[in-house]
């Protein structure tokens, strides 16, 4: 007896050790969805259809609400119910609304396939069971003023100054986004010990890993700029995502700003400022992509297109 209760226990602990080493793929997303659609007049079936056509299996969503009219550097209080609601209960997804004010937040949301638990203190993110696993999920809409690249290249954005240098936009930058990365810095906490923890958002803030020299040189970008927020992340240990897919910025430019107007329109500068970061042990990316409304900007395309913004998109297993 005593001997079959062994064998019951090492084979147990096999079981266990099996399913440990199973690894765990996720495809996450990071979708803007303008206003919750209604900016542009868009039903929430739009903004489903892009979400299904990248099947994902967490999304951060940015902008529920309704932006008001106007919506510019002065005041953009969103306005409205929620759409997080309906859109998850199309999909089948759980939902978590984010309700809270502050710098770190507008009107945002998170879905996913698991069950969702407990919401951080500034309700930035949640906690995911997947399949036993334990995984943390952050959305983070960022100010977009002072708005830095329109600052370099002398586009007019509200009241805020030119600038000329690097340094200058690494200040300002510090300026206007260091309040919300405290208080992502302060949730990020509880995903202590978690299997993987992901972060999408809207920053309003491009990425150091695109504004390289090498992009400058390709006349890409005005030039080199080590933004802060992205290289806060870095520091936080967390991949972003879509670079670790395509790590070259000259051969695989991106954009999630803007949809509503050309790449030449010399009163705007279209640049990735959505993201889709990751952190886990052992965490490798499987494939990612930008989705959109048209080719090449987009890796997955999807018309009608409900946003402003295009999404990201990346399958990671860890």
């Amino acid at each position: 007896m005593r001997a079959l209760m062994l064998a019951a226990f090492a084979a147990s602990l096999l079981s266990s050790a099996a399913l440990a080493a199973d690894p765990t793929e996720l495809t996450v997303m990071s979708f803007n969805i303008w206003g919750g659609g209604a900016n542009a007049g868009k039903p929430v079936d739009e903004t489903a259809a892009v979400i299904k056509a990248v099947n994902p299996d967490i999304i951060g969503v940015l902008e529920t609400r309704p932006e008001p009219n106007p919506c510019d550097a002065d005041n953009c209080v969103p306005t409205g119910p929620s759409v997080a609601k309906a859109l998850a209960e199309k999909l089948g997804y759980f939902y978590y609304d984010q309700d809270k004010k502050n710098a770190a937040l507008w009107a945002g949301a998170i879905l996913s396939r698991y069950p969702i638990g407990k919401a951080t203190d500034n309700d930035l993110g949640v906690e995911i069971d997947v399949k036993g696993r334990k995984v943390f999920a952050y959305s983070l809409h960022l100010t977009d003023y002072p708005y830095q690249p329109y600052q370099l290249l002398n586009i007019e954005y509200g009241p805020a100054p030119f600038l000329k240098t690097a340094d200058e936009a690494i200040a300002s930058a510090k300026a206007a986004r260091g309040p919300a990365l405290e208080l992502f810095a302060h949730d990020l906490k509880a995903a202590d010990g978690a299997d993987a923890t992901f972060v999408f958002g809207d920053f309003n803030e491009p990425s150091h890993l695109d504004w390289t020299e090498a992009a400058a040189a390709a006349k890409q970008q005005p030039l080199a700029v080590a933004w802060p927020t992205s290289t806060r992340m870095a520091e936080l240990g967390f991949t972003d995502l879509f670079r670790a897919a395509f790590p070259n910025p000259v051969a695989k430019p991106a954009f999630t700003w803007t949809t509503k107007n050309e790449i030449s329109d010399p009163t705007d500068h279209h640049d990735r400022i959505d993201f889709t970061y990751g952190r886990g042990k052992g965490m490798t990316v499987v494939k990612a992509g930008i989705v959109g409304e048209r080719a090449p900007e987009a890796d997955i395309v999807v018309t009608p297109w409900p946003s402003d913004h295009r999404a990201t998109m990346a399958t990671v297993r860890f």
